[in-house]
């Protein structure tokens, strides 16, 4: 195959790359992770599971934390916020939008980048 082929195929393969990355933050235009992930996360002594999606059309991330109790609002936030700032955000902000819920040993958290 003549070199020129070569590279003109290497570049065509690479054009059609899928990525789970996008930005979203505008001011700050750093990447965010966009690909689903479940997580084991170590929090205050103990391991919790944590699962995750990103919800395009809001431009934010379904959490869900495990193993908490009912009354752990607080360290449900905390374990969503840090994790999905470590993981997703590259090291940017994070917030939690509206608040969050509990049923069934799962807390439900919505968050975003920032």
């Amino acid at each position: 195959m003549k070199p020129i082929y070569l590279i003109a195929s290497v570049l065509l393969l690479a054009a059609c790359k899928t990525s789970n990355t996008i930005a979203i933050n505008q001011h700050s235009g750093a990447p965010v992770q966009t690909a689903s992930r479940s997580e084991p996360v170590f929090y205050n002594g103990k391991t919790y599971k944590l699962d995750y999606s990103y919800v395009k059309n809001t431009k934010a991330f379904d959490m869900r934390v495990s193993g908490m109790g009912p009354k752990q609002q607080n360290d449900a936030e905390a374990v969503a916020t840090s994790s999905l700032r470590y993981f997703a955000c590259n090291d940017q902000k994070s917030q939690v939008i509206g608040g969050p819920s509990y049923s069934g040993g799962v807390w439900s958290v919505q968050a975003r980048c920032v």
